[in-house]
């Protein structure tokens, strides 16, 4: 198939690239590169636009004959969403709603959504299933979630054929360190205590360790990049007209953040000081995917189920990028 793909440029989108182009896809990349790498995007591949420009999206669509569009472009970083909600119902919805528009002007009626667990905002139980309430705590939460609604009304009503992937902590970098994670400003954990090891930073801050988890810091699911990437290939190919798929996508296993820095300190050999402070509002002590339906309905399996290896493959890429794309690294 000939697939675009927004925001290809960024950590997930780049990865998923690789992936669909190994599968044997002719693979397009759309970013503004507000966010994303040069560097990251296949190459000769890359076209610069917005979503919204309603005369170059559906030039692309047309003349690229694309089959399939799978949406990465969208802000992430939840206190920004707190503080700007404007700036993300703009980006994340209108946007987005701008290029279905575009997609449907094409008769283009497949769709493989980047969407998040943070739709789910606090749930009540764990491990958290497809079933579990989808109620968010914060605008970019619920930006995913208006999204995910306008697919169904829109495989109803146009017969469009979507998957809606909510996915946990993405994590690590591609298993041949060409390509990786670069955030400004890096929000991830693991990131954040690599540049500890690295002598960007001085130590890494814990947010409270008097949670009800079993060593008193908060345990999340994390999930390799190139795991979400095959999963969003897998259900590609799985797209009907007129059916939805709304799957999580995790491992299944929570990992708490002084696990996290224990495998960073083994990988890396560093001592990387933590110390400890207060909570930061609005995180839940534990999130972690039930992913047993995308495993059954994709048949799709994690290769990365433990932190370890996870760390390894982003050590390998941020120890050769210490500045990330900033380094020169370039990627065929």
């Amino acid at each position: 198939m000939n697939i675009l793909v927004t925001g290809g440029a960024g950590y997930v989108g780049s990865h998923a690239c690789r992936i669909l182009d190994k599968a044997g896809h002719d693979v397009w990349v759309y970013d503004t590169l507000e966010l994303g790498h040069r560097q990251a995007a296949l190459k000769d591949k890359l076209i610069v636009g917005q979503l919204g420009d309603r005369e170059l999206v559906p030039q692309v669509l047309r003349e690229k004959k694309i089959d399939a569009v799978m949406h990465f472009a969208a802000y992430a970083l939840v206190g920004e969403s707190v503080r700007d909600p404007a700036k993300y119902y703009q980006n994340n919805v209108v946007q987005t709603l701008n290029l279905l528009e575009s997609m449907r002007e094409c008769d283009v009626r497949k769709f493989v959504f980047s969407s998040t667990a943070a739709t789910y905002g606090v749930p009540k139980e764990m491990p958290i299933t497809e079933a579990s309430d989808q109620r968010p705590i914060n605008p970019y939460g619920f930006t995913k979630l208006v999204v995910e609604q306008a697919l169904r009304d829109y495989a109803h009503a146009y017969d469009f054929g979507y998957a809606a992937l909510r996915y946990f902590n993405a994590s690590g970098a591609s298993a041949g360190g060409a390509i990786g994670e670069d955030h400004t400003p890096e929000s991830h954990l693991i990131p954040i205590i690599l540049q500890v090891a690295l002598g960007q930073r001085k130590e890494i801050f814990i947010y409270g360790n008097d949670y009800p988890t079993p060593d008193g810091t908060c345990i999340r699911d994390y999930i390799h990049v190139d795991d979400l990437g095959s999963a969003h290939v897998k259900a590609l190919e799985r797209l009907e007209p007129g059916k939805g798929i709304e799957a999580n996508l995790g491992t299944g296993t929570g990992t708490s953040v002084l696990e996290v820095i224990e495998a960073c300190r083994e990988v890396t050999g560093h001592e990387i000081p933590a110390t400890i402070g207060e909570r930061r509002p609005g995180d839940p002590p534990e999130l972690v995917a039930n992913s047993d339906f995308a495993q059954k309905t994709l048949e799709w399996t994690p290769e990365y189920m433990t932190i370890r290896p996870i760390v390894e493959s982003a050590w390998r890429w941020h120890e050769a990028n210490p500045r990330g794309y900033a380094t020169g690294t370039t990627v065929s």
